[in-house]
């Protein structure tokens, strides 16, 4: 299947919806409020009670918006989101279409190493547990990878090869190797390119 040309609308993170204007502020001085405290502490280090407190609503309400801090963590992530998912549909190759799968695969990992490298620990807050599974990024993400993959072998088990590539990419495991084991980001992604190159066959000369 052809990458380029199968359909592929892109999902809302959050679906935009018609608000009230109080709820609209809540809303807003929600975000505000935890993305100060997320930069000050960082996202594993700050409650929801300490979020509504400086938002200055009530932890009801911080509750019915948002969930969890994961969806949370996701919303502030949500613009970041969008343009990373412009890119792959609509950006130039090799990130958007026109390069070959392989290329294109390199580039969308090394794009997103370098969400990680800014973002990790709020990417880490909104993927926690099993839900970063069902979560509508990491479904177009694995939704990319598997098209990718079935363009460039179609014999191949694309939907499993694809998860295996993701876990490459998780939040938890680019802190420890960061922060941890201090890997540079410049060794990362030439792990990432070796990683495809041994999963993806070069393609044949014309």
């Amino acid at each position: 299947m052809s990458y380029v040309s199968s359909p592929f609308e892109l999902p809302q993170i959050e679906p935009e919806s018609f608000e009230r204007a109080d709820a609209a502020r809540n809303r807003e001085r929600i975000l505000c409020a935890a993305r100060r405290l997320f930069d000050e502490r960082g996202a594993g280090c700050v409650s929801m009670d300490e979020i509504a407190e400086a938002a200055g609503v009530g932890k009801g309400t911080l509750f019915r918006r948002f969930g969890s801090r994961a969806l949370l963590a996701a919303a502030l992530l949500s613009e970041r989101e969008r343009e990373f998912q412009e890119g792959i549909i609509r950006g130039e190759p090799p990130l958007g279409p026109g390069a070959p799968p392989r290329e294109r695969l390199i580039a969308f990992g090394e794009a997103f190493l370098d969400t990680l490298e800014a973002h990790a620990e709020l990417l880490l807050a909104a993927e926690t547990g099993p839900a970063r599974f069902a979560h509508p990024a990491y479904r177009v993400h694995r939704l990319h990878v598997m098209l990718l993959l079935g363009e460039a072998d179609p014999e191949c088990d694309s939907e499993m090869l694809a998860e295996a590539l993701l876990a490459a990419l998780g939040a938890e495991l680019f802190i420890y190797l960061r922060r941890g084991r201090g890997i540079s980001l410049a060794r990362l992604k030439e792990a990432w390119r070796e990683q495809v190159r041994r999963t993806v066959a070069a393609p044949e000369p014309a």
